[in-house]
């Protein structure tokens, strides 16, 4: 999420001043005073949300001009890399699947169309009671490989079920057949959602893979049902964490896996491997909700790098349901705060510079941050409408105010729809706003996942599928919209 509000600046009333030299007296002397009236108990609470609010604007310049510089590092990449295609690699498609009949022949029939020489496709039914299994016995494809599992084992999360196709690769796929021997530092493990839609031209990724050190890449996630304001603020929701948080962090090697249309090196999942209370061997840590956040940061702190592709997509579904996005968007939240325990693991890890540690530590507190920032707003609004409270504003503190409010999101918008022409900025700039609206409608989510963290629940409700239709047919993976445009608009 992005936007934030300063800490006790609310709904000012502004007093033209007689000069700019008035002006800039009374903006020194309210910022002087900013908290007075406030709790003595509070006012570090305050000060603490402006510094992160300041940091955190700062945060969003710096990761918005290193995306762009990453944008002429790929065009000028003249490093002695070996010269590697899409045929050098074994593609491993992996899609977890429970209860999927709306959307699993769907996603898993892409697959097939995906354009490389060596493909398996690999589909893990978790337990599934509808027509999930009976759907893909029924699918004619050759490189397809159902493994099925039954309780007890059968839906234990994400997690478990990503380890059992890890273990089957390389009991199996990799000992016997076609792959058998097949060298580990070229396959590459692809994760795609039961409702993904994998760009076609997914194997052009490989130009990534060309660096030893890489260790996983994540497209672009697009929603393709972005036809209602919620779903369409989702899709806008992932062009700033892909094009903006993510390709920002590309130069230090640190962009981290996004879940859904992500690709691993199989040697670099090899490497993080650890075994689970039932001692079972596998790269991703049981009862995590955030496997791929959590997968991503132990990638770069066992010396692998992450980076972001710019053109490969992955289109999703949206979630029409405010109630079911805020249960969606609750288990995410929790499994940011799970990943906090990886802040030491940063500190430790001699594989990158101080920046780019820098640049996970702040990645890892985020929910830290929005925690701290919405109580600082919270506050505000209780001391200003009891009174206790009458802050002195100014011309200047209202812009500064605004800026500050305003400029992460506005930056993020920008970068994840790239318009060149006055107009298509303006409305860039229309669209961050409502942007800024649809990320502090679900900013509770913070504070329900701490709970849930705290009090140690870790049940978690599947997101829903909706049934598809024409609509979302209306462009193929990898020639959707602009980001946030509508279905079938030709991107820039």
């Amino acid at each position: 999420m992005s936007g934030g509000v300063g800490p006790a600046l609310l709904l000012p009333v502004v007093v033209a001043p007689a000069s700019l030299q008035d002006e800039i007296d009374r903006t020194a002397y309210a910022m002087a005073h900013l908290f007075d009236g406030s709790p003595p108990w509070c006012q570090p609470v305050f000060v603490v949300a402006l510094a992160l609010i300041l940091v955190s604007v700062l945060s969003t310049l710096v990761l918005g001009n290193r995306s762009r510089s990453e944008g002429r590092r790929e065009r000028d990449d003249d490093r002695d890399l070996p010269e590697l295609d899409e045929s050098d690699f074994l593609w491993v498609f992996v899609v977890p699947a429970l209860n999927e009949e709306v959307t699993i022949a769907d996603s898993v029939g892409r697959l097939a169309d995906v354009e490389v020489r060596n493909r398996v496709i690999l589909v893990i039914d978790d337990g599934s009671d509808d027509r999930t299994g009976e759907i893909l016995a029924g699918l004619d494809l050759p490189e397809l490989t159902v493994l099925t599992r039954v309780p007890p084992e059968a839906r234990e999360g994400k997690s478990e079920a990503l380890n059992a196709a890890w273990r089957h690769l390389h009991e199996r796929v990799l000992r016997t057949g076609r792959w058998a021997d097949w060298p580990v530092e070229r396959v590459i493990f692809t994760i795609v959602d039961a409702d993904g839609r994998l760009d076609p031209r997914a194997g052009r990724v490989s130009w990534h893979f060309r660096d030893p050190e890489v260790g996983g890449v994540q497209s672009l996630v697009r929603i393709y049902n972005r036809t209602t304001p919620l779903t369409w603020a989702q899709d806008v929701e992932f062009g700033v964490f892909g094009n903006l948080l993510q390709r920002g962090r590309m130069a230090w090697g640190t962009a981290n896996m996004g879940g859904n249309g992500q690709f691993n090196r199989l040697a670099a999942l090899d490497s993080v491997a650890v075994r689970d209370d039932r001692g079972r061997l596998g790269p991703w840590r049981a009862g995590r909700l955030t496997e791929d956040q959590d997968i991503g940061l132990r990638l770069l702190h066992a010396g692998w790098r992450g980076e972001q592709a710019r053109s490969i997509t992955v289109s999703q579904q949206g979630l029409n349901s405010l109630r079911m996005l805020y249960r969606q968007r609750t288990r995410w939240a929790q499994g940011g705060w799970q990943v906090i325990d990886l802040a030491g693991a940063v500190l430790r890890d001699r594989s990158h510079g101080i920046m780019a540690k820098l640049s996970q530590l702040w990645y890892l507190a985020t929910p830290i941050v929005q925690a701290w920032v919405g109580l600082s707003v919270v506050l505000s609004i209780v001391f200003l409408i009891t009174g206790q409270v009458r802050p002195h504003w100014t011309i200047i503190m209202a812009v500064l105010f605004y800026l500050f409010t305003a400029v992460p999101g506005i930056i993020g918008v920008l970068h994840a729809r790239h318009g060149r022409r006055v107009r298509d900025i303006l409305v860039d700039l229309l669209i961050a706003h409502g942007y800024l609206i649809y990320s502090w409608i679900i900013y509770p989510v913070v504070y329900r996942a701490l709970f849930r963290q705290l009090f140690g629940v870790r049940s978690w409700v599947k997101t829903k599928r909706e049934a598809l239709s024409d609509a979302d047919d209306s462009a193929p993976p990898g020639e959707m919209g602009e980001i946030g445009g509508p279905s079938g608009v030709p991107a820039r």
